[in-house]
C-alpha cells in the first residue's frame, strides 16, 4: 500500500493558502503503475510525476482526468481530505473544553456531539461570537497549544473572553473561566494541533477495514511521517485484543493488521507518485467546490471521480440528527485514553 499526503502545513491549521490537508493510499503493483504513468504521459521530462507542476498547464488536465478515472476505476484507492480549520475546533474542543466535562464525568463525545458543536461553531462562530474576536480565539489556541507559556495561555483566556462567548457557553464557557484542567491540557508537553496523525490514523482505520488480511504502508518521505513514526510502530506492536468503534463506518481493532511502515523517495515509486496525482487533485477540487480557488486554475472536481467508499472527508456538517445516527455509541473518549494508558509515551 502506497500513501502520500497534500496541504501540510505543520502545527499552522489556519493557513489561507492551503485550508485543506489530505492523504490518498493505493494498491498497485509498481510496474503497473510505471505503466500507466507511460500511457497517460508518454512524453513526461520530468524525473517524476507530480500533480501541481502538471496541473498548471491546460493540456495535461484531460490526461490527469483520464489517469485518475482509469487507477479510481481498477484499483483499491482511499483518500481523505479533511478541513484544517474544523479540525482546528475539534482540536479546540478536544483540550480548551473536554476535560472540564470529564472532571465532572460527562462524555464529551458521546454521538458524536463535539463534531456537532465543531460544526457549529464553523458554520455560525463567526456571527454569534465576532468574526474579528473569534479569529483572535483560534490564532491564541494555536500559539498557546504552541508555545505552553503563561502568557499564551493567558492570551487565550483574555481573547475568548472578549469574544461573545456566552452565545455558546458549552464551547467556550470552560477557557472563559481558566479552567484548570483544559489549561493543563493545553500546555501537555505532547499537545499539538499537527494534523498529520489525525489523517493517517483516519486513513489506517479505513485500509483496517478493507484489508483482508497484513500489509504494509510505504509513504513518501516527509518530516510529519517522521514525527509520528514512533507512534505508529506502538500502535503495529500492540497485541492486545481490543475494538473501538468511531462512527458507522470506521473502527479502531488492535492488533492492526498493519505490520509495517517505511518511508521511500517518490522518485523511487512510480505508485507514490500515482498517490501523488490523487491526494493533489481532491484536494485542488477541495478548494474549488469550496470557493478557495478558481475552477479556471487548473484544478477540476476531481472528487466526482470517486464512489463513496473510496473518500473520507473531515468537513462541517449541521445535519446534527444524520450525524448523531452516524457517530451513534462512539467510543472516541474510550480510543483516547487507551492509546494514553497503553500507547504514548
Amino acid at each position: 500500500m502506497s500513501i502520500d499526503e497534500s496541504g501540510y502545513t505543520g502545527a499552522d491549521l489556519l493557513n489561507a493558502d492551503q485550508p485543506f490537508q489530505g492523504a490518498c493510499a493505493i494498491a498497485i503493483p509498481p510496474d503497473e503503475a510505471e505503466r500507466l504513468i507511460q500511457a497517460h504521459f508518454p512524453k513526461l521530462k520530468s524525473a517524476e510525476l507530480k500533480y501541481t507542476a502538471l496541473a498548471r498547464r491546460p493540456g495535461n488536465r484531460d490526461r490527469l482526468l483520464a489517469l485518475q478515472t482509469e487507477v479510481l476505476g481498477n484499483y483499491p484507492v482511499t483518500t481523505f481530505v479533511c478541513d484544517k480549520r474544523l479540525l482546528l475546533l475539534l482540536h479546540f474542543l478536544d483540550y480548551a473544553a473536554e476535560p472540564y466535562y470529564y472532571r465532572r464525568g460527562v462524555n464529551f463525545y458521546e454521538s458524536g456531539q463535539n463534531y456537532s458543536l465543531a460544526s457549529m461553531l464553523y458554520v455560525a462562530g463567526p456571527a454569534l461570537l465576532g468574526k474579528a474576536e473569534f479569529k483572535t480565539v483560534l490564532i491564541a489556541f494555536q500559539e498557546a497549544v504552541k508555545k505552553k507559556t503563561p502568557q499564551a495561555v493567558a492570551a487565550l483566556v483574555a481573547a475568548v473572553r472578549a469574544c461573545n462567548w456566552e452565545q455558546m457557553p458549552e464551547a467556550l464557557g470552560p477557557m472563559a473561566q481558566a479552567d484548570s484542567d483544559c489549561i493543563a491540557a493545553i500546555t501537555h508537553p505532547g499537545v499539538t494541533t499537527d494534523a498529520a496523525f489525525v489523517v493517517l490514523s483516519g486513513l489506517v482505520n479505513r485500509l483496517e477495514a478493507s484489508a483482508e488480511g497484513p500489509y504494509r504502508i510505504e509513504h513518501d518521505e516527509s518530516k510529519n511521517l517522521l514525527a509520528y513514526h514512533a507512534l505508529l510502530q506502538r500502535m503495529i506492536a500492540h497485541g492486545d485484543a481490543v475494538q473501538f468503534k468511531h462512527t458507522a463506518l470506521a473502527s479502531t481493532r488492535y492488533p492492526l493488521k498493519l505490520t509495517e511502515v517505511s518511508q521511500v523517495r517518490s522518485l523511487d515509486s512510480a505508485p507514490v507518485q500515482l498517490a501523488d496525482v490523487l491526494v493533489g487533485a481532491a484536494i485542488g477540487s477541495a478548494n474549488v467546490v469550496t470557493g478557495h480557488r478558481l475552477a479556471g486554475e487548473g484544478f477540476s472536481n476531481a472528487l466526482e471521480l470517486y464512489r463513496d467508499d473510496q473518500l473520507i472527508h473531515l468537513l462541517p456538517s449541521i445535519d446534527f440528527e444524520a450525524e448523531k445516527a452516524f457517530r451513534k455509541d462512539s467510543q472516541a473518549s474510550e480510543h483516547i485514553d487507551y492509546i494514553a494508558r497503553n500507547l504514548a509515551k
